[in-house]
């Protein structure tokens, strides 16, 4: 994994954590919303694994926004 792809990735982890915190969901709420498990959840946030794309829409599906919204990562600074 280059630079860019792993910067990549950690935004999204930490875009995943503040949807989760904007909507006041708990990571286990958040997984029971996007039919994932909890495990899961935490390990995105911490960057320990990287979200595929079904993943990813589920999420989005489940903070109630679109998938180009979860993965623009334009705003945020690591």
């Amino acid at each position: 994994m280059n630079n860019s792809s792993g910067s990549i990735n950690k935004k999204i982890c930490l875009k995943v954590k503040f949807e989760r915190i904007k909507k006041g969901l708990s990571q286990e709420q958040l997984a029971y919303e996007a039919d994932l498990n909890r495990n899961t959840i935490g390990k995105i946030e911490r960057g320990e694994v990287s979200p595929t794309i079904e993943t990813l829409e589920k999420l989005a599906e489940a903070f109630g926004i679109e998938f180009l919204e979860l993965v623009d990562v334009s705003k945020v600074d690591l």
